[in-house]
């Protein structure tokens, strides 16, 4: 942890994961940001004792590199620090869609790149990090990056070429389960539940189905089961989601969120 890491693009996400490494015990004395606003680079000094810098700076201050901007923002920042990064520098990129190979073709020969897919419940220390290794990432650089990304969560190293799969399900994973609680609430209150109520009862019970699924080791079909009686209520609308095809909706949904992946990292914004 005596390493500088500097977090380029501190929106949302870069906060979150400056806020869980100084909480994992990394000292803000280490720790650069960068921002596009200087009233929200001071806002982050405030806030952390974090030290703002230029992009230049931090690629040639820190020995590592966390890139959080946009994909469609990425080739610009890259040929602002292109001329700065020595081949020694880890950079980590969080940017869906973008494989390293963008990364290593425009930063010096040698360069370790390793992309990361992680997810908005870092904002909660309950993210999921996707790690990915380039072609000069060493088990290393693998490892201080799931060090950083598990101050905010879990993570999980899968080759490259799964990278897009992942970003469907467990990038823009949260959405899925938070338009789910839209559509559920809207059901409570068309029963004639107050929306607060409809509101609470659907979270705690999304909360603890989450809680058996990790720590009961049981299938979800068993537990779905479980739940399931004979000519139950469950059962009737269980049948009601298999006869709309929410199922196969779900397939499609996720393969249309890994279809625009692939596309982002062809370069089609």
């Amino acid at each position: 942890m005596t390493q500088k890491v500097a977090v380029l693009g501190t929106g949302k996400i870069g906060e979150a994961l400056l806020s869980g490494m100084i909480r994992a015990g990394w000292a803000p004395a280490d720790l650069l940001v960068t921002a596009r606003r200087p009233e929200r680079a001071e806002e982050l000094r405030t806030r952390y004792g974090v030290t703002p810098v230029t992009n230049p700076e931090a690629a040639k201050s820190a020995d590592t590199l966390i890139l959080t901007v946009k994909p469609q923002d990425m080739g610009t920042l890259l040929d602002e620090l292109a001329p700065h990064v020595p081949a020694d520098r880890l950079v980590i990129s969080g940017a869906a869609g973008i494989p390293t190979s963008f990364f290593e073709a425009r930063l010096a020969v040698g360069t370790p790149v390793v992309r990361v897919m992680t997810n908005t419940p870092a904002l909660v220390d309950e993210a999921m990090s996707v790690i990915s290794a380039g072609t000069h990432a060493t088990a290393d650089h693998l490892a201080h990056t799931e060090e950083i990304f598990g101050a905010v969560g879990k993570t999980l190293r899968v080759p490259e070429s799964q990278q897009d799969a992942c970003t469907a399900l467990s990038g823009s994973g949260p959405a899925y389960f938070f338009y789910l609680v839209e559509a559920m609430t809207d059901a409570g209150i068309l029963l004639g539940l107050p929306r607060d109520k409809a509101h609470d009862l659907i979270v705690q019970s999304a909360i603890g189905a989450a809680v058996m699924l990790r720590d009961s080791g049981e299938h979800p079909v068993k537990l779905r089961e479980n739940v399931t009686s004979p000519a139950g209520t469950t059962i009737n609308a269980i049948r009601e989601l298999e006869n709309h095809g929410v199922r196969a909706a779900l397939i499609a949904a996720l393969e249309a969120a890994r279809d625009r992946s692939r596309e982002l990292a062809s370069g089609n914004n």
